[in-house]
């Protein structure tokens, strides 16, 4: 049995790979007494955008200022998809391994492959062997894969110099049977050591590793209190305690656990790695975990987003991250903007009050509400916003797709017309709001513009607040009042985003006068709604 931690590699997701060479020093000497075999420090990335910390490249020249403690070997894991360049494969392992193993600090190179990309790693890993190098191959969302599929994959495997041969569990998806299985077939076309890569999404990963121990698997990977990206890894400290009685010798574990409590708890605390419902939702459904991670560290997605999106994926399919699925505001408005309603005809020379979503609407409902029906502004409500009389609200606006997407069934049910990029979004949200009255306007992003038009515009971001604006704007409001914007907790980054968002609307001429006239903290004219007049 070989234990492999990496902590570092799969954890840097979370701090950009800029481990301190203190923790580095200290989890050396843990993972040593704690009978860990092999240690992945980190990638070897090709690509060098925006910073990132030492195990992100784990050159030679950084492993060799590390205090190795004898007898624990090192690894770095390569991404499968560098190596499918017109660069060619051999060039980029030729520069980023440019000694033998006998001279290098490295002892092992593991490469995370897709079905597609393992015919163009297996020159890399012959190239590697030849040097000396022990390969490894973590053959990702496997759990997909048909046996004639891995039958074709171990086929491949068995024909090159490939030492250890992955299980790498990518969606968290696989339960202790699903894992038997796909051993089994593993090892029906492969005489190698066989490993195992699980993630806890539903809290089954050192279930999972143990079941493959037990039908094969020798080579079995951990993390220091799971840590990796979304619901994280098998944990080191459980799976070291399992080994002392798989393999009868004792570990040392008091390191470790120090280490945990002074170092790794507090990193856990902060950037909230492990399994929850939302990452079992996605580890049931087979979408990317990383889709879970950035919502959950976006203050802009609350509970009924996040559930909306793993919905959508699950319909869609989410088993490539990708940020412009999540930005769901480039996948419906990358067209050319249209729309066929024309705000003006309405809202001409009318003033306009914006509801917002913010405590002050229901802290000032009853000085809103007289004014309203003194004044008889035109009243449009963002999203499903209901802290006043509904009677009192005369138009509803919503653009931003996850939040169409979490609110459709409500907005369906509501009585008032919803202004909405309507023609651009696609058929399948549109059926969700059934036979609601849609008042189609047009919706293109643009970062840091405003521009407005008889039936459409362009907006910086595709947050509501900047729809309505431009939504008042060009449909000529004489002023426009915003109620319900009170801002957000000091360092909350959506105060910034709505700054940012105003900042370009009051920096374009002829821009309207906007009136906060409930609390706020936005950069914003104020008068009182209750006094006598505004």
């Amino acid at each position: 049995m070989t234990l492999l931690d990496c902590t570092l590699r799969d954890g840097g997701y979370y701090n950009d790979w800029d481990f301190s060479p203190d923790l580095i020093a200290r989890f050396l000497a843990a993972m040593k007494a704690a009978q860990v075999d092999v240690v992945e420090l980190g990638f070897r990335f090709l690509k060098n955008e925006g910073f990132k910390g030492a195990c992100a490249f784990t050159t030679d020249e950084f492993l060799r200022s590390l205090s190795i403690p004898e007898g624990l070997s090192v690894a770095v894991m390569m991404n499968g998809a560098d190596l499918c360049t017109r660069r060619g494969n051999i060039s980029v392992v030729e520069r980023l391994f440019p000694e033998p193993a006998s001279r290098a600090p490295v002892d092992m190179v593991r490469f995370a492959c897709h079905f597609h990309e393992l015919e163009r790693v297996m020159p890399a890993a012959c190239w590697l062997n030849e040097r000396g190098y022990r390969v490894g191959v973590n053959l990702m969302q496997i759990a997909d894969r048909t046996k004639p599929e891995i039958s074709q994959l171990t086929q491949m495997a068995s024909d090159s110099p490939v030492d250890v041969l992955y299980v790498a569990d990518s969606m968290g998806s696989m339960t202790p049977d699903d894992t038997a299985r796909v051993v089994g077939w593993l090892r029906d076309g492969w005489d190698g050591p066989i490993g195992v890569h699980t993630h806890d999404n539903m809290g089954l990963a050192l279930s999972n590793t143990l079941r493959a121990q037990a039908e094969g698997a020798t080579w079995l990977d951990a993390t220091v209190t799971g840590m990796g990206r979304g619901p994280g890894n098998a944990r080191t400290e459980e799976l070291a305690i399992e080994a002392e009685t798989l393999r009868k010798r004792p570990a040392n574990l008091v390191p470790l656990m120090t280490l945990i409590r002074q170092e790794f708890a507090p990193l856990k605390a902060r950037y909230g790695w492990g399994t929850n419902p939302y990452y079992y939702l996605a580890g049931k459904h087979g979408i990317h975990p990383t889709y879970i991670q950035e919502m959950m560290g976006d203050a802009r997605y609350d509970e009924e987003d996040i559930l909306a999106v793993i919905d959508q994926l699950r319909a869609e399919g989410g088993k490539k991250f990708s940020f412009d699925t999540l930005d769901g505001a480039r996948k419906f408005y990358g067209d050319a903007p249209h729309g066929t309603w024309a705000p003006a005809e309405m809202m001409s020379g009318r003033e306009v009050m914006i509801l917002g979503t913010g405590p002050g609407v229901a802290a000032h409902r009853p000085a809103l509400e007289a004014y309203i029906r003194r004044a008889q502004p035109i009243v449009m409500a963002l999203n499903t916003q209901e802290e006043i009389d509904p009677a009192l609200i005369d138009l509803r606006i919503a653009c931003h797709p996850v939040r169409l997407l979490a609110d459709a069934d409500t907005h369906a049910q509501l009585p008032q017309p919803l202004i909405t990029p309507a023609s651009m979004l696609p058929e399948s949200l549109r059926a969700e709001l059934g036979d609601k009255t849609l008042l189609d306007f047009g919706l293109g992003i643009e970062p840091g513009r405003f521009a407005f038009h008889e039936t459409h515009c362009i907006a910086p971001a595709s947050l509501v607040l900047a729809y309505a604006l431009a939504v008042a704007t060009s449909g000529q409001a004489g002023r426009i009042l915003m109620a319900g914007f009170d801002g957000y907790p000091a360092g909350d980054p959506r105060n910034e985003e709505t700054g940012s968002i105003l900042d370009a609307y009051h920096s374009l001429d002829g821009a309207n006068d906007l009136i906060a006239v409930t609390p706020t903290r936005h950069r914003l004219r104020t008068r009182s709604v209750y006094a006598s007049s505004l």
